[in-house]
């Protein structure tokens, strides 16, 4: 069973999905699927490839921005700002468990929304980015 957690109108993150949850997420009225995590990264995930593929066979852009937990790097939050700017919303996002594809989204926002609004945002989903936030805020002088 999905576990969908909606952070904006646009952007969406979940735990692992698999190429079965495809039509669900289809006609759930997501444009693209966005994944940001590696393959390979626990025994028995469902590997991108595949997950594309029904992605595709289902109308949806898939865009694969794999980030191993704990190392993001500039070129990865490159990536991950060119991918939210570039596909089609709603975008569905998926990792392990949603709290790196939430945490990405929350950097991605900093300069853009107000800081308040994202802890919210994430919280009102389920995730507490307060300590990330505040630290980024921090570091830019905010």
């Amino acid at each position: 069973m999905m576990d969908l957690r909606k952070i904006s109108d646009s952007f969406t993150v979940s735990p692992q999905i698999g190429v079965d949850d495809i039509p669900a997420i289809a006609e759930a009225g997501y444009c693209s699927i966005l994944c940001n995590r590696p393959d390979n990264e626990e025994i028995g995930q469902c590997g991108g490839d595949a997950i594309a593929a029904a992605a595709e066979a289902a109308g949806l852009v898939y865009r694969a921005v794999p980030i191993s937990s704990g190392q993001v790097s500039e070129a990865n939050m490159a990536d991950f700002r060119a991918a939210l700017d570039e596909m089609p919303t709603p975008i569905l996002a998926y990792c392990r468990t949603g709290t790196r594809c939430t945490m990405l989204w929350s950097i991605a926002q900093i300069d853009h929304m107000p800081p308040e609004r994202i802890v919210a945002a994430t919280a009102e989903a389920g995730y507490d980015m307060s300590g990330l936030v505040a630290q980024m805020t921090q570091s830019r002088g905010g």
